[in-house]
């Protein structure tokens, strides 16, 4: 479903709702006490007749006198209006009604009779006209206020609507950017470590530009969508992972466990790649042992990602280990992306550093 079929079903939306109301709370009500829906084509015409009168009442006040003047403070000159505008409609339907709608003369015997007062007595007549004026009058003010409160509902919901696109737009703007730094500072380390991989073989640094231009391209364009699929960023981790592979030496003991058999779904891109990042830059000890441990399971919804790497505390990185851009901005990521809805934990320890996150779609 495109944006424009989206936009006209909204603007459908509320006449439709209009409708539906007019219909039941109005409409259905006075056809029920009048003794059936279309009794006779007589009741039929009062009702909507009347339906038409509070519907000129109903919509002056919605479009013009409640955002004119109630809206913009101007209650005293509102209130007149809204006052004047009943008193104008009850004089002018009450001329119609009698012209277009007097009864029988049957009718009316049967009503003086009913009155149980003689033919010249017309106090049956006067109750019967003040009653209907008085019942005009209340739901003419009923109407009035119905339409001062759903035009300030309307106007709550619109502004709140704006408020969310707002904020929608400040997130989609800050996520960007932050997948902006990311990139630079994932090539950055990438081109650094093949640039001292070509000094070593020429021909495994020939593979490793391969491999960095498929996972370009995946950054390019896949992860320039929006979300991708989790299918594609473990293979994007996998190749990243290979990558770094070729410049470790056997003195590193790399563990990486990916599911095979996990459930597909979408998720942010570049979600879990400064965590190795971070893992093989502090991770890769040049003067001893050193491990890694990469590990991602999906269960339920719930994707759990571990990164674990020794610590060398001899050399200058090691006190940072945490505080790199790419860590910064992973906790700005899930902080827009998931919030309430993910626990990253970073424990660092004399030898080990420890990276722990959970998120649930």
């Amino acid at each position: 479903m495109n944006a424009g079929t989206v936009k006209l079903k909204r603007k459908r939306l509320p006449v439709l709702l209009h409708a539906t109301g007019w219909l039941i709370l109005f409409i259905i009500p006075q056809f029920l006490i009048s003794g059936g829906l279309f009794k006779d084509e007589r009741t039929t015409q009062i009702v909507l007749f009347n339906t038409f009168v509070f519907l000129v009442l109903f919509y002056t006040n919605y479009f013009w006198l409640v955002p004119r003047l109630a809206q913009r403070k101007k209650w005293l000159a509102f209130l007149v209006l809204a006052a004047a505008l009943i008193v104008l409609m009850g004089y002018t339907s009450g001329k119609y009604y009698e012209n277009l709608f007097a009864p029988p003369r049957e009718v009316r015997e049967r009503i003086r009779e009913a009155e149980q007062g003689p033919p010249h007595d017309d106090r049956g007549k006067r109750r019967g006209g003040g009653m209907a004026l008085y019942n005009f009058f209340i739901t003419s003010f009923l109407v009035s206020g119905f339409a001062v409160g759903i035009r300030y509902a309307e106007s709550a919901v619109r502004k709140e609507e704006e408020i969310k696109e707002l904020e929608r737009e400040k997130l989609n703007s800050e996520l960007a950017l932050l997948k902006n730094q990311v990139s630079p500072h994932f090539f950055f380390n990438t081109l650094n470590n093949i640039y001292s991989l070509i000094e070593m073989n020429r021909e495994d640094a020939r593979e490793a530009v391969l491999s960095l231009s498929k996972m370009m391209r995946y950054m390019l364009y896949e992860s320039e969508q929006g979300n991708t699929r989790l299918s594609n960023e473990i293979a994007f981790m996998r190749g990243y992972i290979d990558l770094m592979k070729l410049r470790i030496s056997d003195r590193v003991k790399l563990t990486v466990s990916f599911p095979e058999d996990y459930v597909d779904q979408d998720l942010p891109p570049l979600l879990f790649i400064p965590f190795i990042e971070n893992a093989f830059k502090h991770g890769v000890s040049t003067m001893g042992n050193s491990f890694i441990d990469i590990a991602l399971g999906v269960e339920d919804g719930l994707i759990t990602f571990i990164a674990a790497n020794s610590i060398n505390r001899k050399g200058s990185d090691g006190p940072q280990v945490a505080s790199g851009i790419g860590l910064d901005n992973v906790r700005k990521r899930l902080a827009l992306l998931y919030p309430g809805r993910h626990d990253l934990r970073i424990d660092s320890q004399e030898t080990v550093f420890t990276v722990k996150l959970t998120v649930r779609n």
